[in-house]
């Protein structure tokens, strides 16, 4: 158990998968949770999903892509609780079309959700955290980032660019005692890859030396240590979480 206790975390592309359970590690762990996602249907039904295993959050679903909607609903949380401590940049979608079959606006949107996006709402809690000169940013990587993958070249390039956004704002807000670090997930057991077919996903299984697909819990873990102060000595890291896995 680590205790975050009176501390304020927001979670980006919270309403499913890795965000949802990474909300749910934060708030088992007393931390006040707000999540964000895309539309009110899917925030409120997170909410009511984690109401019913006795999790009180909070939701918003402004649109990341639009820097003054989110300094609003920054400024009404900062409002609100009067601090901000823990920011998680999770939203994010993947690609796994040909570069031939992917359109401009196919790959603008996956650098606009996965690398726009995470700049402005970094950008909007920054001056929160400089304030009192504390904080932590963290953003989901991906194993791709390192690797590659045969297909799909938006979400790599995106990933890719997370970690340089990772280890750069690390370098810059340093100084005011402000960490940021990045978790890079291996195959992790979501709603997409549990729809896969398991001749598959079983080859995938075999590369991996721990011999199993990771767990939305395992990410969650992860970004429950690297926000809390047992990591206060670690800045500018992109954090493999993939059972070893090299493909």
């Amino acid at each position: 158990m680590i205790n975050y206790e009176g501390k304020v975390v927001i979670v980006t592309g919270g309403t499913r998968g890795i965000g949802l359970e990474t909300v749910r590690a934060f708030k088992e762990n007393k931390a006040k949770v707000i999540l964000f996602g895309s539309k009110q249907e899917t925030v409120q039904n997170a909410i009511e999903k984690l109401k019913t295993e006795n999790l009180e959050v909070e939701g918003y679903y402004p649109n990341l892509n639009n820097y003054e909607e989110v300094e609003k609903t920054i400024n009404e949380i900062y409002k609100k609780y009067g601090r901000i401590d823990v920011l998680v940049n999770n939203a994010g979608i993947s690609a796994n079309k040909t570069i031939d079959n992917t359109t401009c606006e196919e790959f603008e949107k996956i650098m606009n959700l996965n690398v726009n996006a995470m700049f402005n709402v970094s950008k909007a809690v920054i001056p929160y955290m400089k304030e009192v000169r504390n904080g932590v940013i963290l953003n989901t990587s991906s194993m791709v980032s390192k690797y590659g993958q045969p297909a799909g070249i938006g979400y790599p390039t995106s990933k890719f660019a997370v970690n340089g956004f990772t280890i750069s704002l690390a370098r810059e807000l340093a100084p005011f005692n402000i960490r940021v670090n990045a978790v890079a997930p291996g195959i992790t057991n979501t709603d997409m890859v549990a729809n896969l077919p398991k001749e598959m996903i079983e080859p995938l299984i075999k590369t991996i030396p721990l011999a199993r697909i990771g767990e939305p819990r395992d990410i969650a873990n992860a970004f429950l240590f690297l926000g809390s102060d047992m990591a206060s000595y670690i800045s500018g890291v992109v954090l493999s979480v993939d059972g070893l896995a090299r493909t």
